[in-house]
């Protein structure tokens, strides 16, 4: 299969978990999500994958985009809107993360672990081609994109 070729799907974290968390859940380290103010542009909601809007209410958790812990379970800080938003789920990356400088992509395999020969560092225009080229490979079963500070972004897999 050629990358060209490639179609994806790009997804949000889980609305039931959003919800869960929303409603007092615990994150991936067992505490309550804490709540704070949004600041600047640099909030983005891991559910909807829109930026929270400056002086907006969110929410700030440990979050492990895997469903069991594993060695390669990575476990960060993510930001999720207070209020209730629609999970992103689309055939193209939000139009922000073009402005990802520099973006973290990697491919894991059906056991959830790191293909390693899969992870890039590149520039945020040219993340739809980096997860095109990894899902391209028949041992990749999903990608993460995660910020240059390892924070997850998000989830792409094959359309």
């Amino acid at each position: 299969m050629q990358a060209a070729q490639t179609r994806f799907i790009v997804r949000g974290i889980p609305t039931e978990h959003a919800q869960a968390l929303r409603s007092g859940g615990h994150d991936a380290h067992g505490q309550a999500p804490l709540t704070s103010v949004a600041r600047g542009l640099g909030n983005p909601c891991r559910h909807c994958l829109q930026l929270i809007a400056d002086g907006d209410t969110k929410l700030v958790l440990a979050y492990r985009p895997f469903s069991a812990p594993q060695p390669y379970a990575e476990t960060g800080p993510v930001f999720l809107h207070q209020a209730d938003c629609e999970r992103y789920e689309a055939d193209h990356l939000p139009a922000w993360f073009a402005h990802l400088a520099p973006a973290l992509v990697r491919g894991y395999g059906a056991n959830d672990w790191i293909v390693y020969e899969t992870g890039r560092v590149v520039p945020g225009a040219e993340l739809a081609d980096a997860c095109r080229s990894i899902l391209a490979r028949e041992d990749v079963a999903y990608v993460h994109i995660r910020s240059k500070f390892n924070c997850f972004q998000c989830r792409v897999e094959r359309g």
